[in-house]
């Protein structure tokens, strides 16, 4: 099956939904930091930020366990992915009329919990919407689209902002608050960002259809509810894998390290920053189907234990990095790792677990790595700060090795 016999249907219109999405998320999420530092002390705003993110993380991992049960025991996906999506869509702008710190807390955590509701219903849409032999592909299409949307959003906001304020969006303001006239610029921003968001529901609502799948049967609908007993039981080769999968996440901290080790070496202004961090979703988004491609062709576990190998290379090189073209040259190298790795661990849970359990399977992932991921980039900041960053970028390479130990357990499979 050529490529777009692969993404056609579902798999086309759920990539459309998560760049409308992902457009709309990066209108604002970027800006935060400087929108916190017009409402509270600027000497809180780290403070606020970690806490928002820490909260937000937090329930949205939990939710993404409970609603793939939920998805599992309705045996219907689509509708959870449409409120989900909705909860976001509505909340998110709410941003624009927020008078202290705590609201945008309030605002961005309501957010996740939509992120919560849709994204393992979500995942198992594309797994049961997608061939045997294509999933890798399907995973990789829709996290591609993810990333394009990730590019665009901070694009389309610089061009407003700069439409609207002129050269001051070129000015360094470093620690200072921003003024009357940028809070107002950013407010009819993050008002804006509702439309994109919007159009993604219309499209998921009008394009997208809920698959037929074997069901689950009828002497097992009772034991597939939320509650997680339930008799369709997971195999050990996928617990094995989300075993490898938590270990990789305790040493995968927050990717704005790498930002700000590149930042603090070589004294990068804002411009420099957000170039950075726009080509690092610019290389996720060139890697991303190639990589799901080659998971179809050589198998999941190859692909993925490349795209750890990549990983451990970048941790290992970024904090001897002498010159900033070194550092350029490794965030495209990392944008690789994501490349590797994001659609060929979802499709690999597809192969260990039968579709009446995906849901459930999918929440599990997604739970344990987001729940790692909150001590490992706090994990990360500590060591930074007592023993620097060469240690604390070489103990997350170290996990990441460990996890390729687990990961070289797994049975194996044909794909």
């Amino acid at each position: 099956m050529g490529f777009w016999g692969a993404i056609r249907g579902n798999i086309f219109w759920l990539g459309v939904v998560s760049f409308l999405n992902d457009m709309s998320s990066e209108m604002i999420y970027p800006l935060l930091p400087i929108f916190f530092t017009g409402l509270v002390p600027v000497s809180m705003a780290a403070v606020y930020i970690g806490l928002m993110d820490g909260l937000a993380d937090s329930v949205s991992s939990i939710l993404k366990l409970y609603s793939g049960r939920l998805s599992d025991h309705l045996g219907l996906r689509k509708p959870l992915a449409v409120a989900g999506y909705g909860i976001s869509s509505i909340t998110r702008p709410l941003m624009a009329i927020a008078g202290a710190g705590w609201h945008v807390i309030v605002f961005r955590l309501i957010d996740r919990v939509g992120k919560g509701i849709r994204t393992s219903p979500r995942d198992a849409l594309i797994s049961e919407s997608a061939d045997e032999g294509n999933r890798g592909t399907a995973f990789s299409f829709h996290r591609m689209m993810d990333h394009a949307g990730a590019v665009s959003g901070p694009l389309i906001a610089a061009a407003f902002l700069y439409a609207v304020l002129g050269n001051a969006l070129l000015w360094t303001r470093g620690s200072g608050a921003p003024g009357a006239e940028e809070m107002n610029a950013l407010r009819w921003l993050f008002a804006l960002a509702i439309l994109p968001a919007l159009g993604g529901v219309a499209v998921l609502w009008k394009g997208v259809r809920e698959p037929e799948s074997p069901g689950v049967p009828e002497d097992h609908v009772e034991s597939v509810g939320i509650s997680g007993r339930s008799r369709l039981s997971l195999s050990s080769g996928f617990y094995l894998f989300l075993a490898a999968v938590t270990l990789f996440a305790l040493g995968n901290s927050s990717d704005l390290f790498l930002v700000l080790y590149a930042k603090e070496k070589f004294g990068l202004g804002v411009g420099y920053v957000i170039a950075l961090w726009v080509t690092l979703h610019i290389s996720k988004t060139v890697f991303s189907l190639p990589g799901g491609r080659l998971s179809d062709r050589m198998g999941r576990r190859p692909a993925i234990t490349s795209g750890w190998i990549v990983y451990i290379i970048v941790y290992l090189a970024m904090p001897w990095a002498g010159k900033l073209e070194v550092v350029w040259a490794l965030f495209i190298l990392y944008g690789l790792y994501y490349g590797l790795t994001e659609g060929a661990e979802r499709a690999l849970i597809s192969d260990f677990v039968p579709s009446t359990s995906r849901g459930r399977a999918y929440g599990l992932y997604h739970a344990s790595v987001g729940l790692a991921a909150l001590p490992a980039s706090l994990v990360f900041g500590v060591l930074w700060a007592a023993l620097g960053p060469r240690t604390a970028f070489l103990i997350g390479a170290g996990l990441a090795t460990a996890a390729l130990l687990v990961l070289a357990t797994l049975p194996r499979f044909k794909r």
